[in-house]
C-alpha cells in the first residue's frame, strides 16, 4: 500500500477542515451537547460523531455506499433509521431534569461512554454522511494510480483524525461557556431543551427530506 502524496494530503485536509467547521448537524450537536451537559460530553460525542466516519471510509472504498445510495428502499429505511434515532437523543435531552440526574459519581463515569457510543451511531448511521462521502473522497484519488481503495481509507482516516481534534475543540469550549451558564439552574434547563429541540428538528429534517 503506497501513502497519498504531500500535495494530496494538504488540499484534502484543507477541505476537510473547512467542510467539517461549517454549521452542519454534527458540529451543532457536538456545540449544543457541550453547552447542555459540559465538555467531557461534548468531546465524547463530537469524538463518536469522527470515528463513525471511518465505517463510511470503509463502506466507500469497498462499493457498499454506492449500492445503498443507488436504492432508493435501503436508502430510505437508513434515512428513517438515522431520523428515529435522533429524535429518540432529542427526547432523552427534552426529558432531562437538567445536570442535577448527573451528579452520581456512577452516571458521570459512564456518561462520556454512552454519549461517545451515541455520537458513533449516530453518524454512522446518516445516509447523507454515506453520500457526502461519496461525493467528496473521490475528488482528492489519484485515478491513475491503482490503489484507489487504498488512497479512499487513507484519506477518510485523514477526514476522521481532523474532525476529532475540531470536534473535541468545539465540545471543549462550549462546555466551559455552559459551566459558566449552568450555574443559573433555569439556564442549565434551558440548555437541555435546546439540544432536544435541535436533536428533534435534525431528525425530522433527515426523515422527510428527499
Amino acid at each position: 500500500m503506497s501513502l497519498i502524496t504531500l500535495n494530496q494530503f494538504i488540499a484534502f485536509l484543507g477541505a476537510a477542515m473547512l467542510l467539517t467547521l461549517v454549521p452542519g448537524p454534527d458540529n451543532l450537536m457536538v456545540l449544543s451537547l457541550g453547552a447542555a451537559r459540559g465538555k467531557r460530553a461534548g468531546i465524547a460525542f463530537g469524538l463518536g460523531c469522527a470515528t463513525g466516519c471511518l465505517s463510511h471510509t470503509l463502506l466507500a472504498a469497498l462499493g457498499v455506499s454506492a449500492l445503498i445510495a443507488a436504492s432508493p428502499a435501503a436508502f430510505g429505511a437508513l434515512k428513517v433509521a438515522g431520523g428515529l434515532y435522533l429524535l429518540w437523543l432529542g427526547w432523552q435531552a427534552l426529558r432531562s431534569s437538567g445536570p442535577g440526574s448527573l451528579d452520581s459519581p456512577r452516571l458521570a463515569e459512564a456518561d462520556p461512554r454512552r454519549l461517545f457510543r451515541r455520537g458513533l451511531l449516530a453518524n454512522a448511521i446518516n445516509p447523507k454522511v454515506i453520500t457526502f462521502f461519496l461525493a467528496f473522497l473521490p475528488q482528492f484519488v489519484d485515478a491513475g494510480r491503482a490503489d484507489v481503495a487504498s488512497q479512499i481509507v487513507q484519506l477518510g482516516i485523514v477526514f476522521t483524525v481532523q474532525g476529532a481534534l475540531l470536534f473535541g475543540a468545539i465540545g471543549y469550549f462550549a462546555g466551559r461557556l455552559g459551566q459558566a451558564l449552568r450555574r443559573r439552574p433555569a439556564v442549565s434547563l434551558w440548555l437541555d431543551r435546546i439540544a432536544g429541540l435541535l436533536f428533534v428538528g435534525l431528525g425530522l429534517r433527515l426523515i422527510v427530506s428527499r
